[in-house]
């Protein structure tokens, strides 16, 4: 951390403390919900949902070869495969809205194709695995399976129609060859990397499998209470796989990697859920914003919520994962499921400092396009899903 932002950080601590008047019985409120939402987070989140999927995350940026998926976006790739590969790069370089900018503009000044290139763009942050993951956790498994689904449809639809809007513009670019990294193998099967990374998402997945509802039995019921055993199981299995497959050195990067993450999204996390709690408060607890005004802008399933709803995620910038602990927030203050989802697929890739820098890349009328895009998307699918799940 730099200097000037330590010291920016302190002033902002010392005038919230001289000047926020907790002597008011909303700001007290307030102020305790945004630790109880904390404290939440953290006894039914952290370490049996988010700790595992940082593992994965830090396992799919080290053990997944990033050369061989750009080397699908140039001009020369098969488009459908070219599409395929940019529609799930999220899920495979794990990079969030600020890391994919300088890879988006490698490959694009570097020949990839208008349409592979966007498509990726918007992919990258998208299919964040820790996002998704989060999402369904928190927000709801239908919630996180739509947004799974709708930025799969999402990147490549967007890449498809810039390609359709600027595909002269795109052949008469100077076409380069796009660098990549040297493919090194790793001395494993495709078939061992593939039982490593099953078990790494089978152990989120049992570790954080969700009680059954009051009354339920059947199947769901009898996992639930073998979650723990079947999750320890599996973590023997991982540490077999790790003995016999992967070097010592190998084991410490990838600690090293997840570290990495951790660094870089628990401090966001937390923050962010403070911040969430103290303005908007747990579902059903009211905090410093009145619930009215919420469900004014965004309640329901209207054109103007979704259409607010995506034009504000477009806009706003979200740290790493902070659109979850948010949207908790308007959720529970009356925001509708249609501009919810709305939101979420217009956050990701988007924000007014991202069109700045993607505007320096690829132009002013390219960026605009690729906003405007987005933007209508995301609010026909925040009515769609709104109308699905009413």
């Amino acid at each position: 951390m730099k200097e000037r932002t330590k010291f920016l950080l302190m002033v902002t601590v010392f005038l919230a403390c001289y000047f926020v008047p907790w002597d008011s019985e909303v700001v007290r409120r307030s102020g305790l919900e945004a630790f109880m939402m904390l404290q939440e987070y953290a006894r039914e989140h952290v370490l049996t949902c988010l700790v595992p999927a940082v593992f994965i995350a830090g396992a799919i940026s080290l053990f997944v070869s990033q050369a061989s998926v750009l080397k699908y976006f140039g001009p020369a790739a098969n488009k459908i495969l070219s599409y395929s590969v940019a529609s799930v790069s999220g899920s495979i370089l794990a990079v969030c809205s600020c890391t994919v900018l300088p890879l988006f503009a490698g490959i694009y000044t570097r020949g990839a194709g208008i349409g592979p290139a966007t498509a990726f763009l918007y992919s990258g942050p998208a299919i964040n695995v820790l996002a998704i993951v989060l999402t369904a956790r928190v927000l709801g498994w239908e919630l996180g399976l739509a947004r799974a689904i709708g930025a799969i449809l999402f990147s490549i639809i967007s890449g498809l129609l810039m390609a359709l809007l600027f595909g002269k513009d795109d052949s008469s670019r100077a076409a380069g060859q796009i660098y990549l990294p040297e493919d090194t193998g790793k001395g494993r099967t495709l078939l061992q990397e593939s039982v490593f990374m099953l078990t790494l998402v089978l152990i989120l997945i049992f570790a954080a499998f969700a009680p059954p509802r009051q009354g339920e039995e059947g199947l769901w019921a009898i996992i639930f209470e073998a979650k723990w055993f079947i999750t320890a199981a599996l973590l023997v299995v991982l540490a077999v796989i790790l003995k016999a497959w992967f070097s010592k050195q190998e084991c410490i990067k990838w600690l090293e990697a997840t570290w990495g993450f951790m660094k870089q999204i628990f401090p966001l996390l937390g923050a962010g859920v403070l911040v969430a709690g103290f303005l908007l408060g747990r579902p059903g607890h009211p905090a410093l914003i009145p619930d009215h005004y919420i469900q004014g802008l965004v309640g329901g399933n209207s054109l103007a919520a979704n259409l607010f709803a995506s034009i504000s995620g477009a806009l706003m910038y979200f740290a790493t994962l902070t659109e979850v602990p948010i949207l908790q927030g308007l959720m529970g203050a009356g925001m509708g499921k249609g501009p919810a989802l709305a939101l979420l697929l217009a956050g990701p890739a988007l924000s007014l400092p991202n069109m700045l820098v993607i505007a320096s890349v690829m132009g002013v009328r390219k960026t605009a396009a690729f906003s405007i895009i987005i933007v209508v998307m995301s609010t026909v699918a925040g009515m769609l899903y709104g109308w699905i799940v009413s």
